[in-house]
């Protein structure tokens, strides 16, 4: 009975990087929800209700932090004892850690984080999901309180690193990057796993 991760497709790049450096690739079944739902938080719960239903005995990790959701998806874990998910409210949480997280916060509240998966797909994600192709009259009213765009990167990859640029030249805002790498995904290698691969 191979575990079960059933992961955000955000972060599929990221996550098949960190099972394959542990040796888990075919050892784990991870079924990936679509990244779209984080345009409709309330639908993450059921979603991941549904992968859990069909998941049946098997061990689970749930690679999904709060994600907007209020606390629904814990409240829906706490009925599957055993059942964990990514520590944080969001996965810029997960990839920078609490500590760098508050202390991005705490300096400057206005910012706009992005990883490699939404730097990757800005145009799609950002300016297209929130309608500011056909309304770009709209950034002032999302974008007007911040201040600067972080990016936090999983890779090293330089085009990461100018679409994150470009994206925060479109929206106006000072861009800083700080390269956080993938070890916040590491809880998804099942135990067992991350012990032999240690």
């Amino acid at each position: 009975m191979k575990p079960v991760v059933i992961a955000c497709a955000a972060l599929a790049g990221e996550l098949r990087a960190v099972l394959g450096g542990a040796g888990a690739t075919g050892a784990v079944d991870v079924r990936y929800l679509p990244a779209n739902l984080h345009n409709r938080p309330e639908r993450i719960t059921p979603a991941v209700a549904a992968a859990l239903a069909e998941a049946g005995d098997r061990p689970v990790f749930v690679a999904y932090a709060d994600c907007g959701t209020g606390g629904r998806l814990d409240a829906l874990l706490a009925d599957h004892p055993g059942v964990e998910r990514l520590a944080g409210d969001h996965c810029y949480e997960v990839f920078a850690g609490s500590a760098m997280y508050t202390e991005l916060m705490a300096a400057e509240p206005g910012t706009f984080f992005l990883t490699d998966f939404l730097a990757r797909h800005f145009d799609a994600l950002v300016w297209q999901g929130l309608g500011l192709d056909r309304h770009p009259e709209l950034a002032a009213m999302y974008f007007g309180n911040y201040t600067r765009l972080v990016l936090l990167s999983q890779s090293t990859h330089p085009a990461v690193v100018l679409a994150a640029r470009a994206g925060a030249a479109r929206l106006g805002l000072r861009f800083e990057h700080r390269h956080v790498g993938r070890d916040g995904l590491l809880p998804a290698v099942p135990v067992t796993l991350r012990r032999s691969a240690a």
